[in-house]
């Protein structure tokens, strides 16, 4: 196929992606969806154009290493190590039990005799995909919270097995000593590691810190590409790793430099671009008919997906001692198949002759099944959630009161809800002005951190209202929602019928929200984007002449006049 096929390829698969992703998110559903029903569309010969598989292939294998570079740029080593407890067993076990439930579902439907071909078809369905979890966690506004970072550490170990699996396969297969093969692996990951670690964030730091001297968008841009495509060329030739492993940790490197803000505004459109073509890939490689030649097999392995893997996940995360809310959410986001199961089945057919090509497309089926599934569904899961709580059912620990003193008639009590980089700017101040702040938190290792400081701090969820009582808020002075995604207007409704008095902060990230906070309670709502109009007016104002305290009072004024809280004070220091 020639240039012109290739852009008859990606201008319909893009086409139909854009057409029914807008569709699928016309029926709130994910437009992930879409992008792979696209796939299955664009792969039709109704069309009378060539389509170029093998090309939207490989625009897929680069979307994937793109997406684990901007995984990495927004998981940080500490976040990985902070839920390793949970992460590491709770993935080995997972995958133990995951490639048992293949190897029998294999055995019993499969197509193929003997316990090797069985053991590697349960080898590939094991691994969860990232794109899709990172995609659908972003979506529903998870990926940043305690069960974003668990879910995400949960694929790294998973990622890490699969790297492991693909450098040991050539041994296994091979007839190679299997025991020098896997240590001389560990030595060339270790090494490879601390190249990327510690060279690579030097060298990286440096280039990028005199690109962007130079003021050139696109040189910084295309720094940012080198560097990840580099060090996965570098991992996979190498270091004999994959190249995404390589990409993954060059976004944590970069993730830990001053230009990590300014690289994913970079590479994040290229990202979601590309991963557009990963979709219509998984779509473009789909064959009904040999799906429901092998009905049995697929619904099997469906099945060990959907659910084995997901109830082995939720029992795993709750006898670490984690609530029910966090091992819901995190099971729900594992139950599904990508990219990974792609790739160990193309080689167990292609290159060791070990499986049937049916199964890799019964794979493929039921990918997209559980992917249609899991992007569809889980948007309910916070829904089901809230809706258990509402009925009584607790879904977190229990809640601790044990860390927060009676309240005092001498002492203004402060109820901060989240301790985020804003909540314990705001307990600093308060506690420096002699307030007592009580902290209510979801993350229960956050309160455990705060209890070891002596810091009076409470797990659970600040809409309810015996949480809200065990915090002392019928005495409290204040409550501050200090997180922007907090159900702040919950939280005012639930703190004012136990304490009509008290006065109710909230923080939100657009000032649209602002009003509806008002309307629902809160006496002042503070949007981020307020703010950094007020400041930056402010500095300006300053330069021509005004002092700070009357810059400062305009933005004031225009912000009670865009909330509609305009007074005659107000309109006389309106300037002409």
């Amino acid at each position: 196929m020639g240039p012109r096929d290739i852009v008859i390829t990606i201008a319909l698969g893009l086409s139909l992606a854009l057409l029914l992703g807008l569709l699928a998110q016309r029926f709130n559903l994910s437009p992930l969806v879409g992008y792979i029903f696209a796939g299955i569309l664009a792969a039709q010969d109704w069309w009378g154009v060539p389509v170029n598989k093998v090309m939207i292939d490989h625009c897929s294998d680069f979307a994937v290493i793109l997406l684990l570079f901007g995984v990495g740029l927004q998981f940080h080593f500490k976040d990985l190590v902070a839920v390793q407890k949970v992460a590491v067993p709770g993935a080995l076990l997972c995958i133990a039990l995951m490639v048992g439930a293949g190897t029998l579902a294999f055995s019993y439907f499969g197509m193929a005799a003997g316990w090797t071909p069985c053991v590697m078809y349960g080898l590939c369905i094991c691994v969860s995909s990232t794109v899709v979890l990172t995609r659908v966690l972003a979506d529903n506004h998870i990926l940043s919270t305690a069960a974003g970072h668990t879910a995400l550490g949960w694929l790294v170990v998973e990622d890490i097995f699969t790297i492991l699996l693909l450098v040991l396969l050539p041994a296994v297969f091979g007839g190679g000593d299997l025991l020098r093969e896997f240590l001389w692996m560990v030595l060339k990951l270790g090494v490879l590691v601390l190249v990327v670690g510690y060279a690579g964030r030097f060298f990286i730091s440096k280039v990028l810190s005199r690109i962007s001297r130079g003021n050139s968008n696109e040189l910084f841009t295309l720094a940012v590409l080198v560097a990840a495509l580099g060090i996965a060329v570098l991992s996979d030739r190498t270091f004999n790793a994959s190249t995404e492993f390589g990409a993954f940790l060059s976004g944590m490197v970069l993730g830990q430099s001053k230009y990590a803000a300014r690289a994913a505004g970079d590479a994040l459109p290229m990202r979601d671009a590309f991963a557009v073509l990963f979709f219509l890939s998984i779509g473009m490689g789909f064959e009904i008919g040999g799906l429901v030649e092998h009905w049995h097999l697929a619904l099997a392995t469906l099945c060990a997906c959907m659910l084995v893997k997901p109830l082995a996940a939720y029992f795993v995360i709750r006898i670490m001692g984690k609530s029910r809310r966090l091992a819901i959410k995190v099971a729900a986001a594992l139950s599904q198949i990508g990219e990974f199961s792609f790739i160990l089945a193309a080689l167990m057919v292609e290159r060791y002759h070990v499986l049937p090509h049916a199964a890799v497309n019964v794979i493929t089926g039921v990918a997209i099944v559980s992917i249609f599934i899991n992007a569809s569904c889980y948007r309910f899961i916070p829904m089901l959630i809230d809706s258990l709580e509402r009925r009584g059912v607790n879904l977190m620990p229990e809640p601790d009161s044990s860390n927060v003193p009676e309240p005092a008639e001498d002492v203004d009590r402060v109820i901060v809800v989240g301790y985020g980089p804003c909540g314990e700017l705001v307990c600093d101040i308060l506690r420096r002005n002699h307030f007592e702040v009580v902290v209510l938190e979801m993350n229960i290792d956050t309160v455990t951190h705060l209890a070891e400081q002596g810091i009076p701090a409470m797990y659970g969820d600040a809409r309810l209202r015996s949480i809200l009582s065990m915090a002392g808020v019928e005495m409290a002075h204040s409550i501050i929602v200090t997180a922007p995604a907090a159900p702040a207007k919950e939280i005012a409704s639930a703190a004012r019928s136990l304490n009509p008095n008290i006065r109710v902060l909230a923080h939100t990230a657009y000032i649209r929200n602002a009003h509806d906070l008002l309307q629902g309670g809160a006496e002042a709502a503070f949007s981020g984007e307020a703010s950094a109009a007020v400041d930056m007016a402010a500095h300006l104002l300053t330069r021509e002449g005004l002092t700070p305290e009357d810059a400062h009072r305009q933005g004031e004024v225009a912000l009670r006049r865009i909330f509609g809280h305009t007074t005659a004070e107000d309109a006389e220091e309106e300037p002409a």
